[in-house]
C-alpha cells in the first residue's frame, strides 16, 4: 500500500524526519510517452538525508537569519525548497518542523527501485542515467545528481509536495532495519566549527 506523506509527517523534529525518510520513496513526474499525458510518476527509495534546523546550526543557511534566499525553510512543514550552490548545483530540501522555524532536511542519495531498473528503457531513463550508472551503480548517490537527474531546480522552490507539483514523498511499507541506517557528520561543511560535527546526516547501508 502506498500512502502519499502530508504536512504531518514532517511537522516534527527534524532529525526524527530525517532519520524516517531512509526506506521512503521520492516520486517525480518524469516523461513517458507511452502514456496519455506523457509523464508518469516514478518513485525512488531514500537512501540518504541531512537534517539542518535552527537559529544557531552554523551549517544551516538560516545561520544569519531570514533572508530573501532562505525564505522557504520558514515555511509550513512539507514545503519544497530548493537553492543553487556552488554556481552549478541544485540542492532540493524538504522543510521540517513549525513555521517561522528555520528547519529542512536536504536529500542526498536515492537508490533505482527494481521497476524503474526494468522499465528504464521504456521511460527513455537508460540513456539519461547512464553516466550514474557508470559511477554510481544503481544509486543517485549525491544531491546533485539526484536534482539534476530528477529535472529539479528553482521552479519547484517553495512549492508544496504534492501531485500538483509534480514532486511528493511516498510511504510503500519498506522497513529498514535501525542497524542498517548509519549516522555520520554532515558534507561539505567545514566553516561551521563544532557544528561540522554534528552527527547529522543519516546513510543506509545495506552490509
Amino acid at each position: 500500500m502506498r500512502t502519499i506523506l502530508g504536512p504531518d509527517f514532517f511537522d516534527r523534529k527534524t532529525l526524527v524526519v530525517s532519520k524516517e525518510l531512509i526506506g521512503k520513496y521520492l516520486v517525480r513526474m518524469m516523461p513517458d510517452p507511452s502514456t496519455k499525458l506523457g509523464v508518469k510518476p516514478v518513485g525512488f527509495m531514500i537512501t540518504e538525508t541531512e537534517g539542518y534546523f535552527g537559529f544557531n546550526d552554523q551549517a544551516s543557511k538560516a545561520r544569519h537569519g531570514k533572508t530573501p534566499g532562505n525564505l522557504p525553510m520558514y515555511a509550513e512543514a512539507g514545503t519544497i525548497y530548493v537553492y543553487f550552490t556552488y554556481g552549478m548545483h541544485w540542492m532540493l530540501n524538504i522543510v521540517t518542523e513549525k513555521e517561522e522555524f528555520p528547519a529542512a532536511v536536504l536529500i542526498r542519495g536515492v537508490e533505482f527501485s527494481p521497476a524503474v531498473r526494468k522499465k528504464g528503457v521504456r521511460l527513455g531513463l537508460a540513456a539519461r542515467s547512464a553516466p550514474f550508472f557508470r559511477t554510481a551503480g544503481l544509486h543517485l548517490n549525491g544531491p546533485a545528481k539526484l536534482t539534476k537527474f530528477l529535472k529539479i531546480d528553482k521552479k519547484l522552490n517553495t512549492k508544496k509536495l504534492g501531485r500538483a507539483s509534480g514532486l511528493w514523498v511516498e510511504d510503500r511499507g519498506v522497513k529498514i532495519n535501525p542497524r542498517h541506517i548509519k549516522r555520520a557528520p554532515r558534507v561539505g561543511i567545514a566553516y561551521a566549527g563544532s557544528y561540522a560535527k554534528k552527527p547529522w546526516r543519516f546513510v543506509y547501508v545495506q552490509k
